[in-house]
């Protein structure tokens, strides 16, 4: 629960502004907006990369318990994060996954990797979940890297899952691979994506529509459709996009 939540880098001039959000336990939330727009901030504060100052306003509560209450480290064991870029170091793909889990067994490894759809990726390697991956995951695609983020954020198991789903520049393909994967990965935890390809948030349970740090909109996709006004242009735009790349 974000409550009448006002955040500024600088003071005198607020990045969000009055933001009120309720997500429910177990759901799917799409955080949709401009760059600038401040789902990146909420995030962060979410996170507690920063934590309010006096000058700014509001609370955030998970479970009804405002998130400040607990030490840092301990509250970030309950929250998975998914980024843009995942962080691919030198080391089998099996210890890659392991990095935030170290006791997990290769076999839950291989089935987790499985059930999210990473079939293709451990059959093409050589020696499997034991082939040696180079630092930065330069003989990865950006599906497979993203694989990778998502079945290290299953094998933590956090309550809540965030996605930064980097989906801007990515082929159809490679778009389904992270679809299937979120599709696994959100069943029975909070899930919050800040999307940028709309297509992946298209079932999400609500979404949430941001601009100039205020929360513009907030619905279904096809409520927010109907509702024509910032999400359907968005959305239109990038239906757009794609049919004049094809």
């Amino acid at each position: 629960l974000f409550d009448n939540l006002w955040f500024s880098y600088v003071e005198g001039k607020p990045v969000l502004k009055g933001i009120d959000l309720e997500i429910d336990a177990g759901q799917m939330v799409g955080i949709v907006g401009h760059t600038g727009s401040g789902k990146t901030t909420l995030i962060s504060l979410l996170l507690r990369f920063y934590d309010l100052k006096e000058n700014d306003m509001g609370k955030i509560y998970v479970d009804g318990v405002d998130i400040t209450t607990h030490p840092k480290q301990t509250y970030r064991q309950h929250i998975g994060v998914v980024l843009q870029d995942p962080t691919i170091f030198k080391g089998t793909l099996a210890d890659n996954i392991r990095f935030n889990h170290p006791n997990a067994s290769d076999e839950r490894i291989e089935s987790v990797l499985r059930e999210i759809g990473g079939d293709k990726l451990i059959d093409k390697l050589p020696k499997g979940i034991h082939t040696e991956l180079t630092r930065g995951g330069s003989n990865l695609s950006v599906g497979e890297k993203q694989l990778i983020a998502f079945a290290r954020a299953v094998i933590f198991d956090p309550a809540i899952l965030i996605m930064d789903e980097a989906t801007a520049n990515i082929d159809t393909e490679t778009e389904t691979l992270i679809q299937t994967a979120l599709n696994h990965v959100k069943k029975g935890r909070t899930t919050i994506v800040i999307a940028h390809r709309l297509s992946t948030i298209k079932q999400a349970n609500k979404i949430v529509v941001f601009e100039n740090g205020l929360k513009v909109e907030e619905g279904s996709h096809d409520v927010l459709l109907n509702n024509n006004r910032v999400y359907a242009n968005i959305y239109r735009s990038q239906i757009k996009d794609v049919g004049d790349n094809e």
